[in-house]
């Protein structure tokens, strides 16, 4: 009986023996295939990501920039002459016109000199007709002179006939014709140069009219100076436009050439900010619109600094159309510029880290739109919101264009 019970035994260690190894070899192929399984794809929810379908046709390249409207040229107005502040009519933010009076000085020394000039201009204005009436006086002189040296002439010559006569029928004696004839040629010497003493006195007397005319009118210039300058003692805008800052107040002791005002002309154009990277693209001329949110203006671009300033360059877009009621300057608005219009391309809306020219990873929806597959995507011209496809999807396709850095990992995502 105990032989047979040591055999029972030996067969149910052996039995037990053969499960062990059965349940291990079990273990290990389960673990093998459990090992060679893929990890669960994770779930976003569809909420959260901004979906968009591949299409084809017509997109217009922008560069989009922010910015403010601008004076496009502001005046600055300085002092003409010294003086000291009076009088400031106007403040800071005030509409002028060119005629407006922005500032009044006085100076009391240039007052003495316009007056002193005055009363020189008059002296010498008096003193040119005295000298009129004098020059008048000798030429009228000199005429009775040359008169009477004409008649002195013409009774030597008469003289002379007579004597000459007489002579043929000798009445008269050969020395008193030489007589008479050497009177007449001294009459006519006399009468000669009574008449050229007569034709240089003329020359004389403008001559001499002439430089106190001079002198009249230089003092008169002089004058007309001083008193353009006693204007400029009233500092006018000269211009229509806004005062944006006025430099000096009542008391203040001004020389000529200090600053007294800016004006901004009432003329306004936008200065946009846009990225060093986009603004390469943009050219002298091409179309742009200026959202003020009070309306949006057609412009065009008329300058591009070539400064960068903390990754900007700035634009300015001259306003091709009338201005918002409360537009000012410095104004915040929205500009946008219009590179070129493509007429027939695949294009998606743009990816959050999608750049012209280049190859992203973004995500596809699959056919059944509960999962969606990470595929690589070739871009090419790029706009402020869409973007061309050149490669890697087909119109139809739907993708996702949210920031899934998170998800850079996992070449699989489930949508909830």
């Amino acid at each position: 009986m105990d032989i047979k019970r040591e055999g029972v035994a030996k067969r149910k260690r052996i039995k037990l023996i053969l499960y062990g190894i059965l349940a291990v070899g079990a273990l290990g192929a389960a673990g093998w295939r459990l090992s060679k399984l893929e990890p669960a794809a994770p779930t976003v929810e569809r909420a959260t990501v901004w979906i968009d379908s591949v299409k084809r046709g017509p997109i217009v390249i922008e560069r989009k920039g922010l910015g403010k409207l601008a004076p496009e040229e502001i005046i600055v107005i300085p002092s003409l002459q010294d003086g000291q502040v009076i009088k400031v009519p106007v403040k800071s933010g005030q509409r002028v016109k060119p005629d407006t009076v922005l500032m009044v000085l006085i100076n009391p020394d240039m007052d003495l000199a316009a007056n002193d000039l005055e009363w020189q201009v008059k002296q010498a204005q008096a003193t040119y007709a005295d000298l009129k009436v004098k020059l008048q006086s000798q030429k009228f002189d000199q005429q009775a002179s040359v008169a009477s040296a004409e008649n002195a002439l013409k009774q030597a010559s008469l003289n002379k006939d007579k004597d000459e006569q007489l002579f043929k029928y000798q009445l008269q004696t050969e020395l008193n014709v030489k007589l008479t004839t050497a009177n007449w040629e001294q009459a006519t010497n006399h009468f000669q140069t009574e008449k050229e003493k007569l034709d240089i006195m003329k020359d004389s007397i403008d001559a001499q009219l002439e430089s106190a005319k001079v002198q009249i009118d230089k003092l008169q210039a002089t004058w007309e100076r001083k008193k353009q300058q006693l204007t400029e003692l009233t500092v006018r805008a000269g211009t229509e436009g806004v005062v944006q800052e006025l430099t000096l107040q009542v008391g203040t002791h001004v020389t000529a050439g200090t600053i007294v005002a800016k004006v901004a002309q009432a003329t306004l154009q936008a200065e946009l900010q846009i990225a060093e990277t986009q603004a390469k693209d943009i050219l002298l001329g091409q179309k742009a619109s200026i959202d003020t949110r009070n309306g949006i203006i057609p412009a065009h671009v008329v300058r591009i600094d070539p400064n960068v300033i903390n990754g900007t360059r700035t634009v300015d877009c001259k306003l091709d159309g009338p201005l918002p009621s409360g537009a000012v300057p410095d104004l915040s608005v929205d500009g946008t510029v219009e590179i070129e219009r493509l007429a027939d391309v695949v294009y998606i809306g743009r990816p959050v880290f999608g750049q012209p020219d280049s190859s992203v990873s973004i995500f596809k929806l699959e056919p059944d739109g509960k999962g969606a597959s990470r595929v690589t995507v070739k871009l090419g011209r790029g706009s402020v919101n869409t973007i061309e496809v050149l490669d890697g999807l087909k119109v139809g396709d739907q993708v996702i264009l949210s920031d899934m850095s998170a998800q850079d990992q996992n070449p699989r995502i489930r949508l909830d």
